[in-house]
């Protein structure tokens, strides 16, 4: 199974404190309506850190019925345990995800060794594909090269990695060390062109919960050799793209969503509702790309 293409990293609705399954399913329907290759629930721009467990599968439940096979899902199980991260794997596996999404273990910042070990064990207790997640703004350490090639090599269902740590050139150095099917998406949307030339086959997008046509027909265009409509979709949104992380993800993906749907913007704490001059800020930026 190959997982290039446009995957969105879904926000989970919150209303009066509780998932919003109603509006969950509207923004998954509305993503499959675009074009999107796949979903991820329960990911960083899922608010995962502040889900109950119940909560973590019940999200993860409804987008497996409501995608219907219609799109792949892929699972956001990553945790700073290991134990945890298993069962949480396991649970979306039995579930029937496509794939699972697993963060680095944040926080505790384990060696390069400690990493290598804890990726291997996920790998060992589940059957479905894992997609690793460097991301070390968040998690303070970064997957190394050599540690992906590793796994890449002794784990089978090891078989791409979502790359955020904002270097295009760790794109190149990923692809020297690592098997030709081994597949490498963006994590940050203002870097997908650039790490689709580098040889990336795609982005896990935060943006593309507002703008799923234009995020698939990027990485589309792209992909059938139209290079010249894949830039002008990204310096159209580039603004965008940038603005969407002025503040902590996902608050300000989910007050354009409010903006443009009627979607509650409600998030967790210790997440809180984006300043009034930020607002302001990406108020215009919808405004003027005609986004709302």
């Amino acid at each position: 199974m190959s997982f290039a293409g446009t995957h969105t990293a879904l926000v989970t609705p919150f209303k009066n404190g509780a998932f919003d399954r109603e509006a969950f399913e509207s923004l998954i329907e509305s993503q499959i309506a675009g074009g999107v290759d796949g979903i991820v629930p329960v990911g960083t721009t899922g608010e995962s850190p502040t889900l109950s467990h119940e909560e973590h599968s019940e999200v993860i439940q409804t987008a497996i019925e409501c995608a219907k096979g219609r799109c792949r899902v892929i699972a956001g199980t990553g945790s700073n345990s290991t134990a945890e991260a298993i069962s949480l794997t396991r649970e979306a596996e039995k579930l029937g995800a496509d794939a699972a999404l697993l963060v680095a273990p944040y926080y505790n910042k384990p060696s390069q060794e400690g990493l290598y070990r804890h990726y291997r064990a996920i790998a060992g207790a589940v059957g479905i594909p894992i997609i690793l997640y460097s991301i070390p703004g968040r998690c303070g350490i970064e997957i190394a090269v050599e540690t992906v090639a590793r796994l890449a090599t002794d784990c089978t269902n090891i078989v791409g990695i979502k790359e955020a740590g904002g270097s295009v050139e760790r794109v190149s150095q990923l692809q020297q060390a690592l098997p030709a099917d081994f597949e490498i998406l963006s994590g940050d949307d203002s870097l997908t062109l650039p790490f689709l030339s580098a040889g990336g086959v795609g982005v896990i997008s935060v943006a593309s919960n507002l703008l799923p046509r234009q995020i698939s027909a990027l990485v589309r265009a792209w992909r059938q050799g139209r290079v010249e409509e894949a830039v002008e979709v990204h310096r159209h949104h580039y603004r965008l793209f940038k603005d969407l992380f002025i503040e902590p993800n996902p608050v300000p993906i989910k007050f354009a969503l409010s903006l443009k749907n009627g979607m509650s913007g409600e998030v967790r704490l210790p997440l809180c509702e984006m300043s009034a001059p930020n607002q302001e800020k990406l108020r215009a930026t919808l405004t003027a790309l005609k986004i709302l």
